[in-house]
């Protein structure tokens, strides 16, 4: 542990007026401000690494402490600022952290002088801006008004942390608002102009940076999105990107312990080795193979972003898995097909597994479409790369590999990210495996005494209701039913309001004392309930043993829904409250034939 000396905060100026704070101690890290802040908003990644590293926060110039840029300044200005300090600091190379302006200079002192740089992070980095969004850009900056406008601060505090403000930022929007009141209206001006105009600086250079280079961003961020740090990270030879769910443009200040336990992953990797921080932590193997077995031979969405930051895709069913240890799948893509150059020279990809309501996302993908991700709804996965919403399941990759294979080439992906649900695919097994005979069409036709009911997951939970007596019940009814027949299943969910998909059939069985009143259960997956009706509970899967159920045959069942999800071996059961038979969805097949599928 350094001790306090090591530790304490310097704030200092440069003999040219540069204003810095320095701390810590080890490997040297610059990090760069953006555009209204001060080194003073590293705060929380000063105190979270100082220990280990030690930090030079610059204020950029016309910010802080630091002289005014020239009136119609360069990158070159910045980037020439930041290389005196590191002179007069005596320091010959660092690590670079740049947020948003700042990611911008990181790259040109990346540039301009690699012997200089080890590394480079670029945080919520602005490139190739659609028109749109460029045009609302250059006239926030035509339109900067006095210094300390009220509006135009809100406007600001809007963009980056949402309006209405959650009350979860109001501690980081404040922290933003008190940098922004005391940034000199000069300073911001000017730097904000060249801010408008420098998103296209490096377009044909990022291919030239010699430092392994980290584009993180928030998936929420709509200034400095996904797809940029994406098309970064691709033309960067050493780059990947790394998106984080649920974030802002703000969230160095607005989730500092998640932003920076990257940072460190990152810059904590050996500098020849393949930087994954996102793939550190250990898969849960039972999951991964669960969210591999959501795949039939069905029909998947392949997904990449071209290195003009466009989101590209194609229909495919020549999907597989490939190795557990390390995460590995694998697509094939025909030599001929348009979208060949995009995603043969990625660095990642990603699939989605369609469902049986997504045919029509199927067609598009498969057709000559010119924008077809106008038609469906989709968002940026970790890695940058599109998922498909109401994909059964998704992997998001990594290249791993590519293979020259005959009329096609292999992407082999090595799984950074995946989810899955409950959902039943779009398409059929051909050979070996098949699907639950009955359909939900079917059984709508059924007599309308029939019970229809479903185990519904939630991220390892079950759904159930509780009765005043104490008694847990799963959602059931007369019939599949709708929404509005208030004694159907449909209509015994909408009811309380519980968003759920019905997947496979699971159990079938008739009472042995009146075989004319069948009972039928499907699996499937539930959204979380609304936490206000106490009635409605989530679960547990190992703590369904010991709830009170009324029913000895639904108990029955949820004993073997518990052993038949731990093995991943589902089946259907057929018969009675006494007796029958559980008949497997699919035959066994060996080790050689599930890797071999096609």
């Amino acid at each position: 542990m350094a001790d306090a000396a090591a530790l304490a905060w310097v704030r200092d100026t440069a003999p040219d007026g540069t204003g810095f704070i320095r701390a810590g101690s080890g490997a040297p890290v610059l990090l760069i401000h953006g555009v209204g802040m001060n080194a003073g908003i590293w705060q929380a990644q000063i105190e979270l690494m100082q220990d280990r590293r030690e930090l030079i926060a610059i204020d950029m110039l016309g910010h802080g402490n630091s002289p005014l840029p020239p009136e119609n300044s360069n990158l070159s200005d910045f980037a020439d600022q930041a290389i005196r300090l590191l002179d007069h600091l005596g320091l010959a190379s660092v690590s670079i952290v740049g947020h948003s302006m700042g990611a911008l200079v990181a790259l040109e002192i990346a540039l301009r002088a690699p012997s200089r740089v080890d590394s480079v992070i670029c945080l919520n980095g602005v490139f190739r801006r659609p028109e749109a969004l460029a045009q609302a850009v250059r006239e926030r900056a035509a339109a900067l008004g006095s210094h300390g406008d009220p509006s135009a601060i809100a406007a600001t505090l809007a963009r980056w942390f949402g309006d209405p403000l959650p009350a979860t930022l109001a501690s980081a929007a404040a922290t933003a608002r008190t940098a922004l009141e005391g940034v000199s209206a000069q300073g911001y001006a000017r730097t904000y102009r060249l801010f408008a105009r420098a998103d296209t600086e490096h377009v044909d250079r990022l291919a030239e940076l010699a430092a392994p280079a980290l584009f993180m961003t928030g998936s929420e961020d709509r200034n400095s999105t996904p797809a940029m740090s994406a098309a970064m990270a691709r033309l960067a030879p050493h780059g990947q990107c790394l998106v984080l769910s649920g974030e802002r443009h703000m969230m160095t200040i607005a989730s500092p312990e998640k932003v920076t336990q990257h940072m460190m992953a990152f810059l904590d990797a050996e500098k020849d080795a393949a930087i994954r921080p996102e793939t550190a932590a250990a898969f849960d193997a039972g999951e991964f193979r669960r969210a591999l077995g959501s795949f039939l031979t069905g029909v998947t969405i392949v997904t990449t972003v071209s290195a003009e930051g466009e989101p590209r895709g194609f229909t495919a069913n020549s999907f597989t898995s490939v190795s557990l240890d390390p995460p590995l799948v694998l697509v094939c893509i025909a030599k001929k097909a348009l979208g060949h150059s995009a995603f043969s020279t990625s660095r990642g990809f990603a699939i989605n597994i369609l469902s049986e309501s997504q045919k029509a996302e199927s067609g598009i993908f498969a057709s000559k479409a010119a924008d077809k991700f106008a038609s469906v709804a989709w968002q940026s996965g970790q890695t940058g790369n599109p998922l498909i919403d109401g994909s059964v399941a998704v992997f998001d990759c990594g290249m791993e590999q590519l293979v020259d294979a005959g009329d096609h080439s292999i992407l082999i992906g090595r799984v950074r990210d995946f989810t899955h649900n409950g959902a039943q695919p779009l398409g059929y097994c051909r050979g070996t495996y098949v699907t639950p005979g009955l359909s939900q069409e079917a059984l709508a036709a059924a007599p309308h005494g029939a019970e229809v009911g479903a185990i519904l997951e939630n991220k390892g939970r079950v759904l159930f209701f509780e009765t005043p007596g104490g008694f847990h019940e799963l959602p059931a009814g007369r019939g599949l039913g709708s929404p509005k027949d208030a004694r159907s299943l449909k209509g015994c969910l909408a009811a309380k309001a519980v968003d759920a998909q019905l997947g496979f059939l699971f159990a079938v069985w008739d009472d042995a004392a009146d075989p004319s009143r069948s009972h039928v259960y499907y699996r499937g997956t539930v959204t979380a309930p609304n936490p206000s009706d106490r009635q409605t509970r989530l679960v547990e899967i190992d703590d369904i043993a010991d709830l009170k159920i009324a029913d000895p045959a639904v108990r029955s069942m949820l004993t073997r829904y518990i052993s038949e999800r731990t093995e991943d071996a589902f089946g259907v059961y057929v018969g009675n409250e006494v007796e029958g038979e559980v008949r497997p969805l699919a035959r066994a097949a060996s080790s050689q034939a599930l890797t071999g599928r096609r």
